[in-house]
């Protein structure tokens, strides 16, 4: 084994959907040695490699997870998922100051840290490193460079893949396979922990009691729909009394102005860019459905177990769901912008049909 197979290979037994045969048709075994020696390197340069253990055990009760690498909010929250498996340890979490307040009252992390000098050294029993990338070795050495510790992607660097399922299947294979395969597919989705605060900002603001939520912009061109307003007229066109939300970031402010130009008559409410991102996730929580395009608070919705109609492009359904989701999905290889607004209607009814049959 001359080591570059990690950068594509996973270290737990089960499969799960990815990537990897088109990686490996496009990176050659040149780049993946790289890939893999520029790692190995910097672990030995950084007196770390010798720290690497296989499993978390019993007694390691005291836990660091740094999880730095993938700084978009839907990345953090579908590396982070597995974390439930750790409930009854005391768990830190350092992260990237954007995600920070994601995990302000989680029911698993006790603190958290954005800064390395808020960390007291090497007083944990193990850390989880993210990735063995430059960056995560570098402030897993500075403040825990005595402690033993275990990989999460490690030297996995490359190939697409569901990362909900890897976080929650590395983490069994990290805990000695706790769970079978049948039960962790079933169990595996996202999490997040809303505050009494943030739930008592939305019910001051008095949603109606049964809505519909449209997430709309987005960072990526290619999963960013550009036709939520005949959407929106379909929906109305079909129930003239359907009350609908519009979420999403600053990024959605010129849609929703839009929106809400065209159908200011109609029971059309914009939230946009207007809360947290944890309050929005109290907003879909309450929603009967979530219509998105695939991002964080599509993996939001996920967390609160409500059902979404998500648009995907390049990347599939199963390579971002799973299981436990009650999901009505649409897929364009290129651009979601291809997907017929017809056709996201016709998924909206089947997703109503199937929360009025399992309220």
């Amino acid at each position: 084994m001359l080591g570059f197979e990690k950068t594509y290979t996973f270290r737990f037994k089960y499969e799960i959907p990815n990537y990897t045969s088109v990686f490996l048709k496009q990176t050659s075994i040149a780049k993946r040695w790289i890939k893999f020696i520029k790692r190995f390197m910097y672990l030995t340069i950084k007196r770390q490699a010798s720290l690497e253990a296989c499993q978390i055990l019993s007694k390691h009760r005291s836990i660091l997870w740094i999880n730095i690498s993938a700084p978009s909010l839907g990345d953090s929250l579908m590396d982070l998922s597995s974390r439930i498996m750790l409930k009854g340890r005391k768990v830190d979490l350092f992260t990237d100051n954007k995600n920070a307040y994601l995990y302000k009252d989680d029911l698993i992390f006790s603190t958290i840290y954005t800064d390395k000098k808020q960390v007291v050294k090497n007083k944990y029993d193990i850390v989880i490193v993210d990735s063995y990338s430059t960056r995560s070795i570098n402030i897993k050495a500075d403040i825990a460079g005595l402690t033993t510790f275990v990989g999460m992607f490690g030297y996995y660097n490359g190939p697409e893949v569901n990362r909900v399922l890897f976080s929650y299947h590395q983490m069994n294979h990290l805990l000695g396979y706790i769970k079978n395969e049948d039960e962790l597919n079933k169990m595996a989705k996202t999490s997040i922990s809303i505050s009494k605060r943030d739930k008592a900002i939305i019910q001051k603001s008095k949603l109606p009691s049964s809505f519909v939520a449209l997430a709309i912009g987005g960072e990526w061109d290619y999963r960013t729909y550009n036709k939520w307003d005949s959407v929106v007229e379909k929906l109305i066109a079909q129930d003239n009394e359907l009350n609908i939300i519009l979420v999403g970031s600053d990024n959605a402010k010129h849609s929703a102005k839009v929106i809400m130009d065209k159908f200011s008559s109609h029971k059309v409410t914009s939230y946009v860019a207007k809360l947290t991102f944890n309050q929005t996730a109290e907003i879909i929580n309450r929603a009967k459905i979530l219509v998105c395009c695939d991002g964080g608070l599509m993996h939001s919705a996920n967390a609160v177990n409500t059902a979404i109609v998500p648009l995907f492009a390049r990347l599939t359904e199963e390579m971002q769901l799973t299981e436990s989701i009650s999901s009505f999905s649409l897929f364009d290889k290129h651009n979601v912008n291809n997907i017929l607004v017809e056709d996201i209607i016709i998924k909206y009814r089947e997703a109503s049909t199937f929360v009025h049959n399992h309220t």
